[in-house]
């Protein structure tokens, strides 16, 4: 991360929900997880909090697990820090000074100290950019109304003019990244015609009354799919399905497993999967559709399926996430 200097005084705050580093963090950032009203929708905090208190005891185990499978713990903080650094690189290239700091909702480092650096920093401007690019209660909500509220309690809503990027799936470099990433990965499979390649596009799951109760997260990931399949031409088949579910309530369908067992009824035999809302790898890529879900196609007899490469540090998103800022800057200073 270039040095850093005193008179810099614009800032990035990236958010993202965090990820455990190692198996004793497991169980802390479940409750974490499962404390916010955003996911566990119950307005009594003591109720909410004894209910999170639960799933993390009785699924840490599982999840001690699955976290084993990918070396222990979540790679989701350092590719989110190398997502800063590198931003702050391509802002300073493109003529902009500023600071880029890292919260995590539900891990370290929080969204708590990225403010108290904030705060120490004196800054003028700040951007609050969640890492996501489809708007959910559940993510970008989540992270934004939590940042409001630690800010009005610290006082730095007085001093510090903030700026806020909501849903930013429509965004040119982001569409061409995934695009870019897909024409990749097709390189893998023995028959490179793109009608013999059907893309599975796999989205992490909500509740679904969620959706009902007016979270944009389903029109959104529907219009980003469209919005890459056409920066590929339409060329290949796809299908969108969601992963992930938690719980026993009725979430967003059709789910990413049944539709590999369907490929497999129907003999597709090339399936690429594509992460849609992840913009960095972690437990979802990695061991969810990396291990788990390419076992059940070849249980299902898909002879080819892989999954293209998650955004990460690519260095056309990095400058999506730069344009986002300097555009941003730019209303400020007109």
């Amino acid at each position: 991360m270039p040095a850093r200097s005193s008179d810099i005084r614009r800032g990035v705050l990236l958010f993202n929900l965090g990820g455990p580093e190692t198996l004793e963090d497991v169980r802390p950032f479940l409750f974490n997880l499962f404390s916010d009203p955003e996911i566990i929708r119950i307005k009594n905090d003591a109720v909410r909090k004894l209910l999170a208190w639960f799933i993390a005891a009785t699924r840490q185990l599982k999840s001690r697990g699955l976290y084993r499978q990918i070396g222990g713990g979540s790679p989701l903080r350092k590719i989110t820090e190398d997502q800063a650094a590198a931003l702050e690189t391509a802002l300073e290239q493109r003529g902009l000074r500023a600071r880029v700091y890292v919260g995590m909702r539900c891990w370290k480092p929080s969204i708590d100290d990225a403010v108290g650096r904030i705060a120490e920093d004196r800054l003028s401007h700040l951007i609050a950019l969640p890492l996501f690019p489809q708007h959910s209660f559940t993510t970008t909500g989540s992270c934004l109304n939590y940042f409001k509220r630690v800010i009005r309690e610290r006082g730095l809503a007085a001093s510090t003019a903030v700026q806020y990027i909501d849903a930013w799936y429509g965004e040119p470099l982001y569409i061409e990244s995934v695009a870019d990433l897909i024409r990749e990965a097709t390189a893998r499979f023995p028959d490179k015609d793109s009608k013999e390649i059907h893309l599975l596009y796999s989205a992490h799951s909500i509740p679904a009354r969620y959706v009902t109760e007016g979270d944009p997260y389903l029109e959104q990931t529907q219009k980003t799919v469209a919005l890459i399949n056409a920066r590929l031409g339409n060329h290949f088949r796809s299908t969108l399905a969601f992963q992930s579910k938690v719980g026993p309530v009725k979430w967003l369908e059709p789910a990413t497993m049944e539709v590999i067992a369907r490929f497999g009824r129907n003999g597709t035999k090339q399936v690429l999967v594509v992460p849609i809302s992840f913009v960095s790898d972690h437990i979802e890529t990695l061991q969810e559709i990396d291990i788990l879900y390419k076992r059940l196609a070849k249980e299902a007899g898909i002879p080819e399926f892989h999954r293209a490469a998650s955004l990460n540090l690519y260095p056309k998103f990095i400058e999506c996430l730069a344009t986002l800022c300097l555009n941003t800057f730019q209303s400020i200073d007109d």
